[in-house]
């Protein structure tokens, strides 16, 4: 699982230039309209003056342009500084950029509004007149955007990385759980190869046989949570072989499964614990032949996976480990919308229901 990406915060995207520029584009426009339209002003003549339409438009490009400069002065005076080389790098720089601004601006108005400016004072009596405060508090303004969009964005890092890490602990959790399971089924198996060794060798040698690709197959980490249902049924039918020689082929398998759900995808490993249940606490303590029967179906955005024995029903006893293991497993993966539940038959025997979320492999 790889790690979360983290992209400098001062990098804007093609998204926020856009909204940028369509911010300072329409304040200019709604300061135009308010000149023509304002009683006070010379009315719709002005229309024939260009210097009034088109210097909002030029300080609010210029201020478009410097807006991505500001958001990255925000950002890189981080908490990291001190108090007073934080303030200095903002105080400094907000002056350069209101000088810069206002300089520019005059040079524009100058140029659009050449004849009525000429002769008069220049630059100086507009410093003198504190020119540049203005775009100071605009400065400041787009200043505090900017420490808004880091904060906003640093909270999202953070949520991104916090997801991140709940996921590594789940897909730890759930290995975890998956080699658990490991050896209480080594474990189980070998108890039945050695109750069979002088009994029936031939019979040990197929066991073993099967058992080594079971724990091929268990013991691989790569493989993934969830697997395809007629994976899972593959892996199944492996197991059951093992168990036919244990039962000495009294043992009874029948399988119903629609062809619809053979797609679906499972937790991996998580029939087998269902039937181990079936055959240690119902088959074994059967009398005569003993049967399971495994069903799988679909109910709108359900699937459900029935295991049922022909054993004398559920007793008033602890769930064993695959139990246990199974349902955590469940939880870890898919919350409360997955459970397994067991009951006791009418006609005898009783029924483990898988019911799983639908998704398809």
């Amino acid at each position: 699982m790889s790690a979360v990406r983290e992209e400098p915060t001062w990098h804007l995207s093609g998204r926020e230039i856009a909204i940028i520029t369509a911010f300072w584009t329409s304040l200019a426009a709604l300061t135009v309209l308010n000149r023509l339209y304002d009683p006070r002003s010379e009315g719709l003549r002005v229309i024939t003056r260009a210097g009034p339409l088109v210097l909002p438009f030029v300080e609010a490009w210029l201020w478009a342009a410097l807006t991505p400069l500001v958001f990255w002065i925000s950002s890189r005076s981080s908490a990291a500084m001190s108090r007073a080389a934080r303030l200095a790098l903002l105080v400094v720089a907000g002056l350069a950029v209101a000088v810069f601004v206002d300089v520019a601006l005059d040079l524009a108005r100058d140029f659009v509004d050449a004849p009525r400016r000429r002769g008069g004072p220049g630059f100086a009596p507009r410093f003198a007149r504190f020119g540049p405060l203005n775009q100071l508090l605009i400065y400041g303004a787009v200043l505090m955007a900017g420490f808004a969009r880091e904060y906003f964005l640093r909270e999202q890092r953070r949520a991104r990385e916090a997801v991140h890490l709940e996921a590594l602990l789940a897909h730890a959790r759930l290995n975890a759980l998956r080699m658990q399971l490991n050896p209480h089924f080594l474990f189980n198996t070998l108890n039945a190869v050695s109750a069979l060794v002088e009994r029936d060798p031939s019979g040990v040698r197929k066991m073993i046989a099967r058992l080594s690709e079971l724990l091929r197959h268990t013991l691989d980490t790569k493989s993934p949570d969830q697997i395809a249902l007629r994976d899972e049924l593959s892996f199944l039918q492996r197991y059951l072989d093992i168990m036919a020689v244990r039962f000495q082929g009294k043992l009874r398998v029948s399988t119903a499964v629609d062809e619809a759900v053979l797609d679906a995808r499972v937790p991996v490993f998580i029939l087998q614990p269902l039937v181990e249940n079936a055959l240690e606490h119902g088959v074994s303590r059967a009398s005569g032949e003993a049967e399971v029967d495994v069903h799988a179906r679909r109910e709108g955005d359900v699937l459900i996976v029935s295991v049922r024995d022909r054993g004398p029903g559920l007793e008033a006893q602890p769930e064993g480990v695959g139990l246990t293991n199974t349902r955590a497993r469940l939880a870890a993966l898919y919350g409360d919308r997955a459970s397994v539940t067991l009951a006791s038959l009418p006609e005898g025997g009783a029924a483990a229901e898988l019911r799983l979320p639908w998704r398809d492999a």
